[in-house]
């Protein structure tokens, strides 16, 4: 490995610094993080698991500009997110970051390869660029077949499959997951797991899922353990 690819592979794609959320309503405070702080390297991969309602997908929501802090900062890509407009979040989702969620949340009205094509055309690359990049990804993930079906015409393994090339299509510094595979059978995550794995050694994009699954975590670089609302490093009790 030469230096520059060393420089790049340990570069930081992402940091939370002491990251907290509380819920207020009426006289009632919820605390759902206390105090969370952890740094993600490019390409490397990252499991987030604990208890349901541990505050898990609020952590993801937060890290990805999709939900406010109550103290704290995250920075992706050396941008902090909280002194950043809506419109520059924004801009860093679609350039920095990729979502995948338990449930694929294609557009049903649009084919596989026009759903894809979307994070390029909101970029603002042409028709006809945004087509052949998508079309490549999708040939990747096995669905070029499938490329003008609908949702509807695709089964749940495929769509999910769509919905990881939509993450991808971009090539983001990081992908954040929310139980990518819990509504999948067990062959279909398994096939859906590898294809993130094979994509991350291939693009060099890092992950962080969040799951239930002690198999997929198991086999990401690093598992952080959500616990009364601060992460530590670990398994799973």
């Amino acid at each position: 490995m030469n230096e520059k690819t060393m420089q790049s592979t340990s570069e930081n794609v992402l940091r939370a610094s002491h990251v907290a959320k509380t819920y207020a309503e009426g006289g009632l405070r919820t605390n759902v993080l206390s105090d969370v702080s952890f740094t993600l390297k490019r390409g490397e991969t990252m499991a987030i698991v604990g208890a349901s309602g541990s505050g898990k997908s609020t952590l993801l929501h937060i890290i990805g500009g999709l939900d406010t802090l109550t103290a704290g900062e995250v920075e992706v890509e050396g941008r902090v997110l909280s002194t950043l407009s809506d419109a520059e979040r924004g801009r860093v989702r679609n350039r920095s970051l990729g979502f995948i969620y338990q449930f694929h949340h294609l557009l049903p009205e649009f084919t596989a390869l026009e759903n894809v094509c979307m994070p390029l055309l909101i970029r603002g690359t042409a028709i006809g660029e945004a087509q052949k990049q998508a079309t490549t990804l999708l040939e990747r993930v096995g669905l070029g077949a499938r490329t003008h079906h609908k949702p509807s015409e695709l089964s749940g393994g495929e769509r999910q499959r769509c919905a990881v090339a939509r993450a991808l299509v971009t090539r983001p510094a990081c992908v954040l997951g929310d139980e990518p595979t819990g509504n999948l059978d067990e062959a279909n995550a398994a096939q859906v797991y590898a294809l993130m794995l094979e994509l991350n050694h291939e693009i060099g994009t890092s992950f962080i899922l969040v799951t239930h699954d002690p198999h997929l975590a198991a086999k990401m670089d690093r598992t952080l353990v959500l616990h009364n609302g601060v992460l530590q490093e670990g398994v799973a009790g």
